[in-house]
C-alpha cells in the first residue's frame, strides 16, 4: 500500500482582500495537489485580534507572508515562501535560488516594495 508522505500542518496567513494573493493561493493549491491538503489558509482580513494572539503584528502580516508550522514557529517573508516552495517539486529549485546570499536581500527589497505599492494603490498603505 502506498502511503502519502507525512508533512507538518501549516497555517498560511494571507490577505484575502488582495486579488493577487487569492490567485497565488489557487495556483499553489493546484500545483501542490494532495500535498497541499494539510495547509490551512487563514484570511487575515479583519482578524487583527487573532494575529496579535499569535504574536503576529497585523501591520507586518499585510506586508509579509506569514506561516505557522505545526510546532507553533512563525516564519515570514522569504522564509515563508521558501518553506511553501520546498513542498512542491517543481518549485524546489526556485526555493534554493531565492535563499542564496546574493539573491535573497535583493528579492526581499523588491518584494517589500511591490507589496507597499499594491497596498497604496488599494488605499490600504
Amino acid at each position: 500500500m502506498h502511503r502519502k508522505k507525512d508533512h507538518h500542518k501549516l497555517v498560511v496567513f494571507y490577505d484575502g482582500s488582495c486579488e493577487g494573493c487569492i490567485k497565488d493561493r489557487a495556483r499553489y493549491e493546484r500545483w501542490a495537489g494532495d500535498d497541499g491538503d494539510d495547509i490551512y489558509w487563514f484570511d487575515i482580513t479583519g482578524r487583527e485580534d487573532v494575529l496579535l494572539s499569535l504574536g503576529i503584528n497585523p501591520y507586518k502580516a499585510l506586508r509579509e507572508l506569514h506561516i505557522q508550522t505545526a510546532d507553533g514557529e512563525v516564519l515570514s517573508e522569504l522564509d515563508a515562501y521558501i518553506l511553501l516552495m520546498q513542498r512542491i517539486p517543481r518549485l524546489k529549485p526556485l526555493a534554493w535560488l531565492i535563499g542564496l546570499p546574493l539573491i535573497r536581500p535583493s528579492l526581499s527589497w523588491l518584494y517589500r516594495t511591490w507589496v507597499q505599492q499594491r497596498l497604496q494603490r488599494q488605499g490600504r498603505g
